[in-house]
């Protein structure tokens, strides 16, 4: 009996060990059905295991807490995720509120940019992708009117060639944007940036003839010190026991041989 309840003492600190390192935790919330399948397609890569909750909010994702750290190094240096933009359908909704010129003229800039973004957002290697956009404007009466310009940020990854996808930036915006096309480049700021690529790297601890993370190594530790702590108490036991038998034949034999007074003949 002592043996089964040691045994299952044992298999619980196992079980609640593993369910300690293995604790979920909330990696981003919030997120669109397609941002979340890329969250959790780019960390499979990396063997990375996460799973997704849908809730009225958005969807969920959450990883287990040893790979936390790993995961937001992997999603930033993918772009990940993948930042919401309206359109020009959504910022110029009806909503019966007459706006002014300037608000207008604001919004259709702004419009104008999240538009440009989420197309250059979809080239292949590009992973952020941001653009200012400058429309023809008077500042006053009789003033000559400012020309048209913007600009483009673009961070990539190096399986993009700026060299050879900057004239389709270039002849794209310029495209989209009203007083431009025609001008010459410095009308048109295009900035390539290099994305510092994750390198993963997991530290190790040579136990043996094995090779553990240190999250594998932390359980292994605990679950060696836990069934140190049985066996060395259940041994104390075990040499415990042929004196608890020793003195309980001594009691018993000591109650046998007492007489109650009276009881002699």
């Amino acid at each position: 009996m002592q043996i089964y309840w040691r045994n299952k003492l044992l298999a619980v600190s196992l079980a609640l060990a593993l369910t300690g390192c293995d604790k979920p935790v909330v990696l981003n919330s919030g997120l669109s059905e397609n941002d979340a399948n890329d969250i959790i397609s780019e960390l499979s890569k990396y063997r990375i295991s996460a799973e997704k909750q849908i809730a009225k909010e958005g969807v969920t994702v959450n990883v287990n807490a040893d790979t936390i750290e790993r995961a937001v190094q992997i999603l930033n240096a993918k772009g990940l995720p993948h930042k919401s933009r309206t359109n020009l359908g959504e910022v110029f909704q009806k909503s019966g509120i007459i706006s002014s010129p300037l608000e207008e003229r604001a919004r259709y800039i702004y419009a104008l940019s999240q538009e440009l973004e989420s197309t250059l957002s979809q080239i292949d290697g590009v992973i952020i992708a941001r653009v200012s956009v400058v429309l023809p404007e008077r500042v006053a009466p009789g003033e000559p009117v400012q020309p048209a310009s913007a600009s483009v940020f673009v961070k990539y990854t190096p399986e993009l060639d700026p060299d050879s996808i900057e004239p389709r930036i270039r002849r794209l915006v310029s495209a989209s944007i009203p007083g431009l096309t025609g001008k010459s480049d410095k009308e048109l700021s295009i900035v390539f940036v290099p994305a510092e690529m994750y390198r993963d790297h997991i530290e190790m601890v040579t136990l043996g003839p094995f090779h553990l993370t240190l999250s594998q190594y932390a359980t292994v530790k605990l679950l060696f010190i836990i069934a140190l702590v049985l066996l060395l108490s259940g041994g104390m036991l075990w040499a415990l026991i042929p004196r608890l038998k020793k003195l309980l034949r001594k009691k018993t034999t000591t109650e046998l041989t007492v007489v109650e007074p009276g009881t002699q003949e």
